[in-house]
């Protein structure tokens, strides 16, 4: 069997209860891409009737179609009517990165941090006590 002669895959077909959908979209924003995030709208949204999504965003069949295909490029005000419209919101929580780093202490957020004093200089560059010698 040649690979061409395989059937598209269509994540849409697999699409078909709400823990699903919900899944498929959590992975596909913690993905970061947004190329993937309106991808995986778009299935959704092909999933649940591409039709009444439009009437609901107040977006011509068309326009969304495009809009949420991987050659699209949906204005973000677009994706939050298409997130509505599914009946989902948007929720932000700390990245990976965020929580990684440590939280720094109130003190040192407040500005109390004490400066810490300046190096020493080694014995042989200290400058010299000078020393008067009087001869008389």
């Amino acid at each position: 069997m040649n690979v061409n002669d395989l059937p598209d895959f269509d994540a849409a077909r697999f699409l078909d209860d709400e823990e699903t959908i919900r899944h498929y979209l959590t992975l596909s924003f913690e993905s970061g891409d947004p190329i993937q995030i309106q991808t995986a709208l778009g299935d959704v949204a092909r999933a649940r009737g591409m039709t009444a999504l439009a009437r609901d965003c107040g977006i011509s069949r068309e326009a969304l179609y495009r809009a949420l295909s991987a050659r699209g490029n949906a204005e973000f005000a677009t994706i939050l009517k298409v997130v509505a419209a599914m009946g989902l919101h948007l929720t932000l929580a700390a990245g990976k990165a965020a929580a990684a780093k440590k939280v720094m202490p109130k003190a040192k957020a407040a500005g109390a941090v004490k400066a810490a004093p300046a190096p020493r200089q080694p014995a042989a560059k200290r400058a010299k006590p000078r020393t008067t010698t009087s001869t008389r």
